[in-house]
């Protein structure tokens, strides 16, 4: 059983750049955090862009909705900007694929050290092995069904809507 990686960029995959003083995006770092997470599930990784999902539109979405439906593996793992998760979720429920799609990211950028990327990969990846099909997001060693989930903005964390 495959499982499908699909990179977007987000806060996952930042990086600081000090010529500039802000953070930017180089290349992505979920293979770097496979290979030291020791993990030895079968992945197949593609990057479909490397944005800030507050940038994220709808023909970004359309991207990611159209390598969903035509790769083959049925678990895909989709890393994603956390202030636009949820947009994402629903848009990707409202085809109803039959596949598990789990999507998760970091709060802060996994070269800071102190990121909790490393953590939600690892539990996205545990989740989207044992979940029906359905779109999801997973944070905080938590899954959340992609119509029952919000970041609250204050306290950093993605909650239940209900």
């Amino acid at each position: 059983m495959a499982i499908r990686i699909l990179v977007t960029g987000g806060t996952f995959d930042k990086e600081y750049d000090m010529i500039n003083g802000k953070l930017d995006f180089e290349e992505t770092h979920v293979p770097e955090m496979l290979k030291l997470g020791r993990c030895t599930i079968d992945t197949e990784l593609r990057t479909l862009m490397m944005v800030d999902s507050l940038e994220m539109n709808d023909s970004d979405r359309e991207l990611i909705l159209h390598n969903c439906r035509t790769v083959p593996e049925e678990k895909i793992l989709l890393t994603h900007g956390t202030d636009t998760m949820e947009l994402t979720a629903q848009f990707l429920a409202k085809e109803q694929l039959p596949k598990t799609i789990v999507i998760t990211g970091a709060m802060i950028p996994y070269k800071f050290g102190s990121s909790d990327g490393f953590f939600n990969l690892g539990a996205a990846l545990a989740f989207l092995q044992t979940l029906p099909h359905g779109v999801y997001v997973a944070m905080n060693g938590r899954y959340y069904n992609w119509d029952n989930v919000r970041k609250n903005k204050k306290t950093g964390f993605f909650e239940e809507l209900k």
